[in-house]
């Protein structure tokens, strides 16, 4: 794993202590370390390691270092520094969402991913230190798999009493000013409110769009004050080491869990209309169609991060939880895996399974947790047979070829994907 340089490494975890021990601390002074090389390159490398399409101006990183690096970074160095920055309008990329609709990605030129990358790096241990325990999306050191594992606890636990949070356009609705109020809470730094007013307008009047580098964050920043009254609440009815309810958040996703017991209703009541009236301040809205309110003791169950969640019995006669890859998510994977059969049908069987394997690989690694071995044994059936029937085609024949090809020759000799292996459970 490549690590920061120890310079900037040293400076963030010092305005990350600072920032930790004085919560009302406002920072100044932040925007010389924005345009110091050491962070402009640093910024370059994580633009370079996420890879990712080219912005607007059509411009890839092979021709950056082709045409030279230092002098594309000192470039960008010179315009931060005489403050004639201006950041170019972002690429517009419809994504399939499902259910035939599609989600929009505003992609930043390369150069203005750099800026977007290094304002992130100086302002991000700021914020980190305010961010709250339930919070898990786009951190450092944090995954969706904590998240998910934090839902599943809280079933075991009896919180079963689901608030099934569903945003809408979360990302293209955050208000500009409310925002910059928010990041102005904590930072006193004329030039730096000034960059990220123009990183922010590059996206449109409204809204921090999805690619951009430092969206994450700033979508973080919007909802803290959500979080911050979730774990208040959480604190504030705790018993001991027992706590009454418990939330996980990931970006726009998130769920709230309240305990079973019946004289707890009014905290259940209580979070939703408190839920309601944090959003309301932010000007963000539920989606009333989506935004669920469930109990799972009585057979209810819920989405969470790509999971289907349930209460069930284990094999003790106990109560437990069982998470489990969606429908959905298997549905799509399968689409994607067939797409490439389809479209490299006429291809040796040795390069199909080339373009297949990161893809299962990809998916088996986020869908690893929780009780998706059933899931993954289906899956892994599904491609034997597709590349069993690629293989027969080839050959001008029917059928899957049982007898001529074993499944360790699949596995041993042509290589095909085989780690579809569980690593935990809660």
């Amino acid at each position: 794993m490549t690590t920061l340089p120890i310079p900037l490494q040293d400076l963030r975890k010092r305005i990350y202590l600072k920032a930790k021990a004085e919560p009302d601390w406002r920072f100044w002074g932040l925007y010389v370390h924005v345009c110091k090389m050491e962070t402009l390159r640093e910024a370059y490398r994580m633009a370079k390691a996420n890879n990712g399409a080219p912005g607007i101006d059509g411009l890839r990183f092979e021709a950056i270092e082709k045409g030279g690096l230092d002098e594309f970074l000192e470039g960008i160095r010179a315009e931060l520094v005489a403050e004639t920055y201006w950041p170019q309008r972002n690429r517009q990329r419809e994504i399939p969402k499902g259910n035939g609709k599609t989600r929009t990605l505003g992609i930043p030129t390369i150069r203005d991913r750099v800026v977007q990358g290094a304002l992130k790096l100086i302002l991000e241990p700021i914020f980190e230190a305010d961010f709250q325990e339930g919070s898990y999306g786009y951190r450092p050191k944090r995954t969706p798999h904590q998240a998910v594992q934090q839902v599943a606890t809280a079933i075991v636990s009896c919180k079963t009493r689901v608030i099934d949070v569903d945003l809408a356009s979360y990302f293209d609705t955050i208000r500009h000013d409310i925002l910059l109020r928010k990041v102005a809470e904590r930072v006193n730094d004329d030039k730096v409110m000034h960059l990220l007013k123009l990183v922010l307008k590059a996206g449109g009047k409204r809204g921090v769009p999805q690619g951009g580098v430092i969206s994450p964050i700033l979508s973080n920043i919007y909802l803290n004050e959500v979080d911050k009254m979730l774990e208040k609440a959480k604190d504030v009815t705790r018993e001991g080491k027992y706590t009454h309810l418990e939330y996980a958040r990931f970006a726009d996703d998130a769920v709230v869990l309240v305990d079973s017991h019946p004289k707890w209703d009014w905290l259940y009541n209580g979070a939703i209309q408190r839920l309601k009236e944090e959003l309301a301040k932010l000007d963000v809205k539920l989606n009333i169609e989506k935004t669920k309110y469930l109990d799972l003791a009585k057979g209810d169950n819920f989405g969470f991060l790509g999971f289907d969640f349930r209460r069930v019995k284990t094999h003790r006669g106990v109560w437990g939880v069982r998470y489990a890859p969606k429908m959905a998510a298997r549905t799509k994977l399968l689409h994607n895996v067939k797409d490439v059969f389809q479209r490299f049908r006429s291809q040796p069987v040795g390069r199909v399974v080339e373009l297949i394997n990161p893809i299962l690989r990809g998916w088996v690694a986020y869908y690893k947790v929780g009780h998706s071995s059933i899931t993954f044994g289906f899956v892994k059936d599904w491609v034997e047979k597709k590349v069993r029937r690629h293989l027969m085609q080839a050959r001008g024949r029917q059928g899957f070829g049982w007898i001529r090809w074993s499944r360790q020759w699949l596995y041993d000799e042509l290589r095909l994907f085989n780690g579809y292996r569980v690593a935990s459970r809660c």
